[in-house]
């Protein structure tokens, strides 16, 4: 299993970033939009240990059915697949108040409603626990998304401030990202 994951020249190391938001031993976790390579599913849930979850949420099953396979293959067994239209209010199946973390990774621009996507995602954290969204910088690329759908962090901060997050901090992921810590 690779350690890093490639976004061309440039890469986004998931191990880096997730200990950089401080992900532990036990924790649980929500990857919102998982996608079927699933880099930053399974390491956290490397990272959680035994005691931890990963839920790997995404709104379509052939991702989902990659995810397990990944996780069966690479011998994880704290990763729990959900099935969720994030984009709707409560839809997830996921108690309030469950995560530690939440996790949305290039995700944002596939969306037209990232206001409910982010208030869905901050449904499932704990009072305290923290929101990590990596996305891509406007910076031009051979790659990613189109620029005009890409998401600048000034509309994150926005809907962030909205849905009282209070950011933590903001920081480069790597050549063609940026990210962002917020707590709940």
């Amino acid at each position: 299993m690779a350690d890093q994951v490639s976004g061309g020249n440039e890469l986004l190391n998931p191990e880096k970033i997730l200990k950089k938001v401080g992900i532990g031993f036990g924790d649980k976790v929500i990857d919102l939009g998982c996608g079927g390579a699933a880099f930053f599913t399974l390491q956290a849930a490397r990272m959680v240990g035994q005691d931890g979850v990963v839920y790997a949420v995404d709104v379509l099953k052939p991702v989902l059915a990659s995810v397990e396979s990944k996780a069966f293959l690479n011998g994880v067994r704290n990763i729990k697949t959900v099935w969720s239209d994030l984009e709707v209010y409560n839809a997830t199946n996921i108690p309030d108040e469950t995560a530690d973390l939440a996790m949305l990774i290039n995700v944002l621009f596939q969306s037209e409603k990232k206001l409910e996507l982010i208030k869905e995602g901050v449904r499932m954290v704990k009072s305290g626990g923290r929101f990590l969204f990596i996305d891509w910088k406007d910076a031009g690329a051979p790659f990613g998304p189109p620029k005009k759908m890409r998401v600048s962090p000034d509309e994150i901060r926005q809907i962030a401030k909205q849905l009282n997050l209070k950011e933590i901090e903001y920081f480069d992921a790597g050549t063609y990202h940026y990210a962002f810590i917020f707590a709940k």
